[in-house]
Order: structure tokens, then sequence, then C-alpha cells
């Protein structure tokens, strides 16, 4: 049985309305707002029929408060009013409210009103419901295919081993230790967060194609997860080369910051611009700047660099530094955090680095 809460400082409107509201529902009567707010600490009803002229508080204010409280903005409030001008009802609208219900009110139009409100909220719950969970569905979709597309390009790169897998952790914390410290909140904000990690896994895609032809957080991390998906033009010749490539084969290998892009930009091209590809595309084609203007692809330098280009730079180093590769050894954490504080300003955004250096006990344990 639904609930309905009719909230009015008149004894005869209440007893009325309650009247005609308690065979089909549970109708709780109200004589103030400061009763109503009382007694929402306890029930949470489906309807609310609320008065505007009360002392003390009126409709109006009673109403500002409940859509300023995420327990209670929801609520589809009527309003119980005897003046019907014009400019009450545009405020009244203005405010939140879904109908009025004009006094003294009869029986059958009261019902009708409520049932009409109570079968539209019904309407969008389900629609709502059906939405998330397709949005759910389209999620989980979209998290797959960044996994299989990810774990190709590491499945080729023997050296790598479980790359993608520990940059997902690594910028996952360092993107929770940014917001919580307000490094580039204003800029983060503007990102889709849930988009961003998922995308940064394609970071390395480009690699594989080289030999025959010479872009709300969990997103967020979900993108970043395709930072080296142009890897995947990369030959395997260059790609598990047991020992130091030449400086040819490294300006091979360079491209795969480029080469991710346009598989990143080939996505939008087919199936649009979504927030998840572009921040892919940027995990991708920047990772490898350096703040000082000596990386690659474009030499940007500072804040040209996009953010994300600029965070996985840190995480991708730090990963590269304490993993064994074809020509090294794995350093120590410690010796890893001493050099990327080393290269503070010069390679790395120091703003970064400096939460880094707060975090970094996270990365060894991760």
């Amino acid at each position: 049985m639904k609930t309905i809460f009719i909230v009015d400082d008149n004894d005869v409107n209440l007893s009325t309305a309650a009247k005609a509201l308690s065979k089909q529902y549970r109708a709780f009567t109200l004589p103030s707002a400061a009763d109503m707010f009382e007694l929402l600490n306890n029930i949470v009803p489906d309807l609310i029929l609320l008065d505007i002229l009360m002392p003390e508080m009126d409709g109006f204010e009673a109403m500002r408060l409940l859509k300023s409280d995420n327990r209670y903005q929801d609520i589809p409030v009527l309003f119980l009013t005897g003046r019907n001008d014009a400019a009450t009802e545009a405020h009244g609208f203005e405010l939140g409210a879904v109908d009025f219900i004009s006094k003294p009110f009869s029986e059958p139009v009261l019902l009708n009103r409520i049932k009409t409100h109570l079968e539209i909220e019904e309407l969008i719950l389900a629609r709502t419901a059906m939405l998330q969970q397709r949005t759910s569905k389209l999620k989980r979709l979209q998290n797959s295919m960044v996994s299989i597309l990810a774990n190709m390009v590491e499945s080729r790169d023997k050296y790598t081993g479980r790359h993608i897998e520990r940059t997902t952790k690594y910028i996952k914390i360092l993107l929770n230790a940014m917001f919580e410290r307000g490094v580039y909140s204003g800029e983060m904000s503007k990102w889709n967060l849930e988009e961003v990690v998922s995308s940064a896994r394609l970071h390395d895609i480009g690699e594989t194609f080289i030999a025959e032809d010479p872009i709300n957080l969990e997103s967020i991390i979900s993108s970043a997860r395709l930072h080296d998906i142009g890897k995947i033009i990369i030959t395997d010749l260059i790609l598990n080369k047991p020992g130091k490539l030449t400086v040819d084969e490294y300006e091979l290998m360079k491209t795969h910051a480029i080469e991710g892009e346009k598989i990143i930009d080939s996505i939008i091209a087919e199936s649009g611009s979504e927030a998840f590809l572009q921040n892919a595309k940027l995990f991708a084609g920047y990772h490898h700047e350096r703040y000082d203007g000596t990386g690659y692809p474009r030499g940007l330098k500072g804040a040209d660099i996009p953010l994300q280009g600029r965070i996985m730079a840190i995480v991708d180093v730090y990963d590269a530094l304490v993993s064994n590769r074809s020509y090294k050894s794995a350093f120590t954490h410690e010796k890893a955090v001493d050099i990327i504080k080393e290269n503070r300003g010069s390679h790395f955004d120091p703003e970064i680095v400096d939460v880094f250096l707060e975090v970094n006990e996270l990365f060894r344990d991760a």
C-alpha cells in the first residue's frame, strides 16, 4: 500500500483528505511542515500533499528543504492551495512541484490526481531501472572489450607481463590521492571519471602493425588500460628483442603512441566520440611526453601535455623501473621512488610527483 503525507494546518482539510485516501492508501495527517520533517526521519512516503499557506514554515520553504535533501528530493509533491494565480503556480513548479490541487477539493479530483502521479512515478522508476540495467550491461561489455584488446597487446610482449594489471592498480591509487588532495581537481572534474581508467589500457595497441604498415573514477581507470594499445602495430622482432634496441628500432617502437591514437580515432569515427574513448586516446597518445618537452611523439611541454598523459607517465615509468626487462633487472621500490623524485619537473609533472611521493608505499603494496 502506498504511503501519502497530508500536510495542512487546517483540521477540516486534513480530515477530508484522510477520509478520501484511507481506503486506498496509508495516509498520515500532519498539521505543520515541522511535523512532516520529523516523521520523514522514520517514514519516507510515496507522495506528499503539501499546503502552501502555513504558519512558521510555509509550503514553498518546506519544498526547498525537501529538494535540497538527497533522501527526499525525488518524492513527488502536490501543492494544496486556495490561490489559483499564475505566479503562485509558476513559483511552485519552479521549486519542483508536480501538480496543484485547488481547495476546497473534491474526493474524485483528489483521488484521480494522486493516482495519475503515482502511476507516472512507477513508470519512471521502471524505465529508470531498465535503463540502469542496460547501462550496466553496456559497461560490462565495454570492460570485457577493453580487457580483450589490452590482453591481446600484452600477450605479445613477453617482457612486460601483467603490466596492464599493475598499472591499472597504480593509476587508481594515484587518481584517488589526487582527488583527495585537490591536485588538478578542477581539470579532472570535467572528466567522466567512470570512463578514464578503462581507456588507459589501450595505450600500447599501436605496436603490432608496424611490420606491415610503417586515442562519474572506475571507467577512467579502465580507459587507462588502453594506454599501450599502439603496441599492436609493432613487429615481434622489435617488441620481444632480447636486448637493447638499435636507434632505428627504438624509433619504430616510439611510433606506438601515435599508432594507438590512430586506432582509437578509427573507433571514434565508427562509434561516436564517447568520453571513454577520448580519455583512452589521450592516455595512448601522450603517456611518453616529458614535462620538460623532451618526450615523444610531439615534444610537448608542461601543461600542454594532457593531464591523462602526465598522470600515466609516472605510473608507466614506475612499473618499468620495478619490473625485469630484457635490458635490465628490476629496481627496488625505493630506487624507483628516488628516480621519479630526481626527475620531478624534468620528466614528470612536479605536482603529481608530490602526490606520488606521499602515497608511494601503496604502489609497493599493490
